[in-house]
């Protein structure tokens, strides 16, 4: 197949894979999310007979094919016809379940098959990658399982397939079910075929017991699940992280060289993702996520906070280019790491006191120690209170001179404002009236110094002239209402420069790069959002209807979409993407008490 971001995700909140719509696994990253991936066709399209980096069942005399996942979970299933009636059935899943009390989330993957109609001849291509892309491991194997030895892992499958078939890749007749457990070098305790059963059954079990606790408005359900089951896979549980996507390195637009590793934890996105996630009654990842957040700053020592942090919470992504993979449809680089850790983005301490205020106010979080937590928040709040006006890259990491960008200053009140309202509420009265002395102090400061006389409306970096679509949030942070006139006169501001065929382009002025191509499709949720709080709601329906028809077969969204093709592109799938989804559909949506 050619490639495309027309892909299903699967995962247990420790690994994700990618799915193409003939069900080869063309991503997954071992052990991590932020690991080597094992499967790697997504950027290096398949040629030839010697490739590798990929999980393909290949079906003789194939004819087409159809995929979905089984509702309300995170198990795809896809079916393969042949021209002689023939039809196999491939469902994928990561194992994740209640076991012996706690979460069983192995660093699994689950591939069963099994023949649906006539008699299907297939081969299963399983050739594993290291060190992206350039090596194949060894291989050996027993007389139920293969091992991939690497240079940094050892994986291994365990089947009850002819393992001569799968060593040799020799077609054969599919006369029954046959299970693939691909994961880290263990003996599988049980039979393949029961173990497989098992894993399937409690999996499903445990997502649909897990969507049937959302909390959900009446609109656009389906739209909502699944985005909300997208979130969680990107999650981390085993630390707490947040990745931004799992994927490295899809460009922005085709050819422009705006190719990132996503892969990591920004600060920034996983405070929308857990927000829209406690929106949803889904708070388990919000206090993961809090002691992911702990740790970092406790970490930092003091020091200012990065923008972005690994997996583990280290501090050091250094980035490089590899040429072992040329790139999504040859568009190159591919880049591991990212520069952006290096950066000051002086909003972080805003994202991580919002991240953590829900825990003061949510009496189901039976949390100790709220007085010691609220000291560790105040020392970010301090961090906030002396950078609030200075330069920094915001929060598009501009790589060129840094500047005084609006939505850092606002973040940074935002810190302050919520522990003056956290002070409060815990009844710490002086502390509280300092923090609010230094919140009124801060939004004085941006009032006088963000907003544009000559504009009519606030701009994205102190001093200067032009927009970005951040200063959308100015209402939803609750800078200001959405009622006050310069929040609207900036509503209108971005409306008439940065919105372009039903898209808001997060800015339009040329950066590093040149001039953006594509829409970074959060700006338009953002937008949404905006219409639908200043009273304009029919408006936002009708384009919030648009961005809905931008999602894949799949309901899932990249980074950015061309306004002219709706093609997706970036990093897949993207969270703040499915985040701005789930957010404009919760406040748009008919409520329950009017539904019916």
């Amino acid at each position: 197949m050619s490639q495309s971001l027309d892909l299903a995700i699967i995962g247990n909140a420790n690994i994700a894979a990618l799915i193409d719509g003939r069900g080869e696994i063309v991503w997954a990253c071992l052990p991590r999310m932020d690991g080597d991936p094992v499967a790697c066709s997504l950027l290096r399209e398949r040629r030839g007979a010697g490739d590798f980096g990929f999980f393909a069942v290949e079906l003789v005399d194939f004819e087409r094919s159809e995929q979905e996942y089984v509702a309300n979970t995170a198990v795809l299933v896809t079916r393969l016809y042949d021209r002689r009636g023939g039809a196999v059935e491939i469902t994928d899943f990561a194992p994740r379940f209640r076991h012996h009390g706690r979460l069983f989330c192995p660093m699994t993957l689950v591939r069963q098959l099994r023949p649906v109609a006539g008699s299907p001849r297939l081969r299963v291509l399983l050739r594993p990658a290291s060190q992206y892309g350039a090596k194949r491991p060894q291989l050996t194997y027993g007389s139920n399982h293969v091992r991939f030895v690497a240079e940094n892992y050892v994986m291994r499958v365990t089947t009850d397939c002819s393992i001569t078939a799968l060593v040799d890749e020799i077609p054969f007749v599919l006369p029954g079910p046959v299970s693939f457990l691909l994961g880290p070098d263990e003996t599988l305790q049980g039979g393949v075929h029961e173990t497989a059963r098992r894993f399937l059954e409690e999996t499903t079990d445990y997502w649909h017991e897990w969507v049937r606790d959302l909390q959900i408005p009446f609109e656009w359900q389906d739209e909502i699940i699944r985005a909300a089951l997208t979130l969680k896979l990107s999650t981390v549980d085993d630390t707490g992280a947040v990745v931004a996507a799992v994927t490295t390195s899809i460009p922005e637009a085709a050819a422009s060289g705006r190719n990132w590793d996503y892969r990591y934890c920004w600060l920034r996105d996983a405070y929308f993702t857990v927000s829209a996630l406690n929106r949803l009654n889904a708070t388990r990842t919000m206090e993961r996520y809090l002691g992911y957040i702990i740790n970092v700053a406790a970490g930092a020592e003091g020091a200012q906070l990065q923008p972005v942090y690994r997996i583990n919470g280290t501090a050091q992504i250094e980035e490089r280019e590899i040429d072992s993979l040329p790139g999504y449809r040859g568009m190159g680089p591919v880049r591991v790491g990212n520069q952006a850790y290096a950066q000051v983005q002086n909003d972080v301490y805003g994202s991580a006191v919002l991240a953590a205020t829900h825990v003061f106010y949510d009496r189901r979080l039976m949390r100790s120690g709220y007085e010691a937590l609220y000291a560790q928040l105040e020392a970010l709040g301090e961090r906030a209170a002396a950078v609030w006006n200075a330069p920094d890259a915001g929060l598009w990491e501009l790589r060129g001179a840094g500047r005084v960008h609006t939505f850092s200053s606002v973040m940074c009140w935002a810190a302050c404002d919520r522990l003056a309202k956290i002070g409060a509420r815990l009844g710490l009265g002086e502390r509280a009236a300092r923090w609010r002395a230094q919140a009124d102090r801060i939004h004085r400061g941006i009032c006088e110094r963000g907003w544009s006389e000559r504009r009519k409306s606030f701009v994205a970096a102190f001093g200067g002239e032009g927009l970005d679509a951040s200063l959308l949030l100015l209402s939803e942070l609750g800078f200001l209402s959405a009622s006050d006139p310069r929040y609207r006169a900036t509503v209108s501001a971005v409306e008439r420069e940065l919105k372009k065929d039903g898209f808001v382009f997060r800015y339009t002025e040329p950066d590093d790069f040149g001039a953006p191509q594509n829409a970074f499709l959060v700006c338009s949720f953002w937008f949404v959002d905006a219409l639908a709080a200043t009273g304009r709601r029919d408006e936002a329906r009708e384009l919030f209807q648009g961005l809905l028809a931008c999602r894949n077969r799949h309901g899932l969204l990249a980074e950015h979409v061309d306004p002219s093709t709706r093609e997706l592109w970036g990093n897949f799938p993207q969270t703040y993407s499915m985040v701005g989804l789930v957010n404009s559909a919760t406040k748009l949506s008919l409520g329950w008490d009017h539904a019916f």
